[in-house]
């Protein structure tokens, strides 16, 4: 579909794994706008990462309408990026064995009184 500025409504496009300054751009050309909750500099973001959007890639909006979109601070915010992290279990991933089994011997030891 051309987009031309009477284009009444236009595809969101997919920003989610671009940098905040490829996002802009990338939104601008598709006739949408951005916002974030979580960035009040957005407009001088450069290359924190978009990892959620709403609406998602493909809906129609109408032109001019706000895509909201989330980053991955990196280490700006001294996180490094890699997020919340899960508690760690102990011991060995379910499935394996449960208990440590006994030195194989003499199969007659049980039977010998």
């Amino acid at each position: 579909m051309r987009i031309t500025p009477k284009t009444p409504e236009v595809r969101v496009p997919r920003l989610v794994g671009l940098m905040a300054v490829d996002a802009r751009e990338t939104a601008e050309a598709h006739g949408v706008l951005l916002a974030t909750p979580d960035r009040p500099d957005f407009h001088l973001t450069v290359v924190d990462y978009v990892v959620r959007q709403i609406p998602l890639a493909g809906a129609e909006v109408p032109r001019g309408a706000v895509v909201t979109v989330w980053f991955d601070f990196g280490d700006a915010e001294g996180g490094g990026g890699a997020g919340v992290r899960e508690p760690r279990r102990t011991g060995p991933p379910p499935g394996g064995v449960h208990r440590e089994l006994d030195e194989p011997g003499d199969p007659f030891e049980v039977l010998r009184y």
